[in-house]
């Protein structure tokens, strides 16, 4: 049986709920990325920083995203995947959750990330457009 593992991009990096928002779209366009996950400070995942957050809710309100931390940006509860989690969980946690980007972790260490494209590449093309049509959809 396939698994995240095996179909997620390995070697994910967070951006550090105490740095700054300025520094996480450095480390994104390092990184050729338009998200990357929080971690706290216990390494736990706290959330996603997206292109888009820093755009609207930083730089559209008028903030400097110099002294915004990533962490202010971290809502809720992390929508993540297990490493072991079979194709079916991932569409199914993208879905309900209407994520494009999922944080694969193994117990509580962030091992990759399942991008939508990772998806398309590994799954049956039916699948894959029930996906799409589920996260176009309001």
């Amino acid at each position: 049986m396939t698994t995240a593992r095996e179909i997620m991009t390995g070697g994910a990096e967070c951006i550090g709920a105490e740095e700054s928002v300025l520094e996480a779209a450095r480390k994104m366009k390092q990184l050729g990325v338009g998200a990357l996950p929080i971690c706290g400070t216990d390494d736990r995942l706290k959330g996603m920083l997206t292109d888009r957050d820093i755009v609207v809710k930083v730089l559209g309100a008028g903030k400097d995203p110099s002294a915004v931390k990533a962490g202010e940006l971290a809502q809720g509860e992390a929508v993540t995947i297990g490493a072991d989690d079979d194709p079916d969980e991932i569409l199914h946690t993208m879905t309900r959750h209407k994520v494009r980007r999922l944080p694969v972790i193994d117990g509580h260490e962030l091992v990759g990330m399942v991008a939508q494209a990772d998806v398309a590449r590994a799954l049956p093309d039916a699948k894959v457009g029930d996906l799409l049509e589920a996260l176009s959809t309001d």
